[in-house]
C-alpha cells in the first residue's frame, strides 16, 4: 500500500497510527461510545423523532474527535497556513484519505459525514479561494472551529446533473439581490449557519455562465427548511429548502457575478478525487477482511481460500485496485501540478471508478462472509450503503462517464 509514497509522508502515516491508537479508539471504547459502531448504530446515531437528523449525542463525539485532532496538529492538515494548515497536497490528501479507509469502520474516518482526523475543508478553501477580505474574515477560521456552517444548495426538485439549467433566480433589487426558487438534497443544512446558494443572474437556462453563488444566512426572511429526506444511509442532513424572494446584498456573492458554476466546480473537483481515494481504500479494505476471512473458514474440510469461486473474484477486484491506486495517485499529482481542466477527464474516471469498485468489492465481502457478510454485526452492508451513495452525488457516474467520452471522441476540451 505504501508503494509510491515518499518518506515524509510514510512518517506522517505512522503518526496518524500513533493518534489513533493513543486518542481515538480509547474515545470510540470509552463508556457507550461503541454503539455508534457496532450493529447498533443507525439507531444511536439518527433522531428518529427529530425526522432522521443526526442524534446530538453522535455530533458530540464528532465534535470532541475532532477537538482532540485539532490539538494534535492533523485536523488542518490540508488548510492554508493562514488558517493553521500545512496546504497539503492533493496528492498527500488522496493517500492520507486512501490510508484511512483502509483501516475500516471507526471514529478516524467516518466517511457517513466526511467526518475525519485529517478534515476535509471544502467549503473553508472555497471561501479563501473566491472570497472576499470581509468573508474570509467571517468564515475562514469559523468554519473550521464549527462556528459557522456552509450547506450546499446547487441541486433542485427538476434540476441534478443539469446544474446550467437550474430554476432558481437572483435579481437586482437597488444594490441587494432578491433570490427565489426551490433546492433539493441541500447538504448540511442542519447545523448549517448558512447556505451557499446557486442562482441564475442573467443568460438563459443552459448557459454556463450568468449563475452566481451566494452566501444566504439560514435565518434570512424567506428561507424555508422543508422536509429531510431519508435515505439509504442514515442518519440524514440533506433538506428540501425554498426561497420565498429572500433578500441579500451584493456582498453575499461568492467569487464573480455570473460565474458561480467555477465555484461550484472547484468544489466537485478535489472533492471528487478525494472521494475516490476515499472509496478506494475502502474496496481494499472489504478485500482484504475477506480474503483473510477465506483463509481461516473452513467447509467441505479445507477453507474457502482454496475455492476458484472465491479466488477469482477477489483477485479480480484486488487488480482493479491495485491499477486504480496507481490512476487516483498519478490524477491527484497531475491536479497539484496544473489546471484542474486540464484533468478533468481524469478526475472523472478515479472517481465513477472507485466508487463502482467499492460497491462490488463490499458485495463480494458480503457474499464472502455469508449470512454475517449481510448482517450488520460485520461492517460491509454500512460501507455499501455510504458509499453506493457518491455513484449519484457529487456528479453521477453516467455524468462522470459522459465527460470522458467528451474527451476521448474529441467532443469536448484540448482535442475538440
Amino acid at each position: 500500500m505504501h508503494f509510491g509514497i515518499a518518506e515524509d509522508l510514510r512518517t506522517l502515516l505512522v503518526e496518524l497510527d500513533g493518534f489513533i491508537e493513543s486518542e481515538i479508539v480509547p474515545l470510540q471504547a470509552q463508556d457507550d461510545n461503541h454503539r455508534f459502531f457496532d450493529h447498533r448504530r443507525e439507531w444511536a446515531r439518527t433522531d428518529f423523532e427529530a425526522g432522521g437528523l443526526p442524534r446530538p449525542e453522535w455530533r458530540a463525539l464528532l465534535a470532541e474527535m475532532r477537538r482532540r485532532a485539532d490539538k494534535a496538529g492533523f485536523l488542518r492538515r490540508d488548510l492554508p497556513a493562514a488558517l493553521g494548515g500545512y496546504q497539503a497536497s492533493n496528492l498527500e490528501m488522496a493517500v492520507v484519505r486512501e490510508y484511512l479507509a483502509h483501516r475500516g469502520l471507526g471514529l478516524h474516518n467516518d466517511l457517513q459525514d466526511e467526518s475525519s482526523v485529517v478534515g476535509n475543508f471544502p467549503f473553508a478553501h472555497l471561501v479563501w479561494k473566491f472570497g472576499s477580505e470581509e468573508q474570509r474574515a467571517e468564515f475562514g477560521e469559523p468554519l473550521v472551529t464549527g462556528e459557522r456552517g456552509l450547506g450546499f444548495a446547487l441541486t433542485e426538485p427538476d434540476h441534478g446533473s443539469d446544474a446550467t439549467w437550474l430554476a432558481t433566480t437572483a435579481v437586482r433589487s437597488g444594490g441587494d439581490w432578491i433570490i427565489a426558487g426551490e433546492k433539493r438534497w441541500n447538504t448540511g443544512v442542519d447545523t448549517a449557519t448558512h447556505d451557499l446558494v446557486f442562482a441564475r443572474t442573467s443568460g438563459r437556462p443552459g448557459d454556463a455562465l450568468g449563475i452566481s453563488a451566494f452566501i444566504v444566512p439560514m435565518d434570512a426572511p424567506g428561507v424555508e427548511v422543508g422536509l429531510f429526506r431519508w435515505t439509504f444511509n442514515m442518519p440524514t442532513d440533506h433538506a428540501d429548502v425554498t426561497l420565498r424572494d429572500v433578500r441579500v446584498p451584493d456582498s453575499a456573492i461568492l467569487g464573480e457575478e455570473g460565474r458561480g458554476l467555477e465555484v461550484a466546480q472547484a468544489f466537485v473537483h478535489e472533492n471528487r478525487i478525494r472521494q475516490a481515494a476515499s472509496s478506494l481504500g475502502a474496496a481494499q479494505y472489504c478485500i482484504d477482511r475477506s480474503v483473510a476471512h477465506a483463509r481461516e473458514r473452513v467447509t467441505f474440510g479445507e477453507p474457502l481460500a482454496m475455492r476458484q469461486s472465491v479466488q477469482w473474484p477477489l483477485v479480480e477486484l484486488h487488480t482493479d485496485a491495485t491499477a486504480l491506486r496507481a490512476l487516483v495517485r498519478g490524477t491527484a499529482q497531475d491536479l497539484d501540478q496544473g489546471s484542474h481542466v486540464s484533468v478533468s477527464h481524469l478526475v472523472s474516471m478515479c472517481n465513477y471508478r472507485a466508487n463502482r469498485l467499492v460497491c462490488e468489492a463490499a458485495d463480494r465481502a458480503m457474499q464472502v462472509h455469508g449470512g454475517m457478510g449481510y448482517s450488520r454485526h460485520l461492517p460491509f452492508e454500512h460501507i455499501y450503503r455510504h458509499h453506493r451513495r457518491y455513484r449519484i452525488t457529487e456528479g453521477a457516474e453516467e455524468i462522470q462517464i459522459r465527460k470522458v467520452a467528451g474527451h476521448l471522441f474529441g467532443l469536448t476540451g484540448g482535442r475538440k
